[in-house]
């Protein structure tokens, strides 16, 4: 884990979902008392009622990777983690290695042809 993936405060609800709301088709959305955050109803994250961690979708090489890396910021969500869901702790990350995060959850959702987009855009931006 890098440098820049570590802040000395906790990320906050509003801080969360603006980031999540800055990702293309982002809805948010009740998920049982908590906001979700999905593209085209598909969710790619959820914060916690208490806003003390965020779950988000990763490819099982990633979710195992990150686990690895920093046990005590990611676990496995129970049941659903064999999906690759896995629990991020907004305590102690920054916001611009949760923005990567939520980017790389949300590629794991978006549509092909949506992907194709952001990627030309960025590319462009370059």
């Amino acid at each position: 884990m890098t440098k820049s993936s570590k802040s000395t405060k906790a990320l906050s609800a509003a801080d969360v979902r603006a980031l999540a709301l800055s990702l293309p088709a982002c809805e948010e959305q009740d998920h049982f008392g908590s906001a979700s955050f999905r593209v085209q109803g598909k969710i790619f994250a959820q914060l916690s009622a208490d806003a003390s961690h965020a779950v988000l979708k990763f490819s099982r090489a990633d979710q195992t990777a990150l686990i690895a890396t920093d046990p005590d910021m990611f676990s496995s969500v129970p049941h659903w983690g064999r999906f690759g869901w896995t629990q991020v702790s907004l305590s102690g990350i920054s916001d611009d290695f949760l923005r990567q995060l939520l980017t790389t959850s949300w590629r794991q959702i978006a549509p092909k042809k949506m992907l194709v987009a952001f990627d030309a855009q960025a590319n462009s931006m370059r």
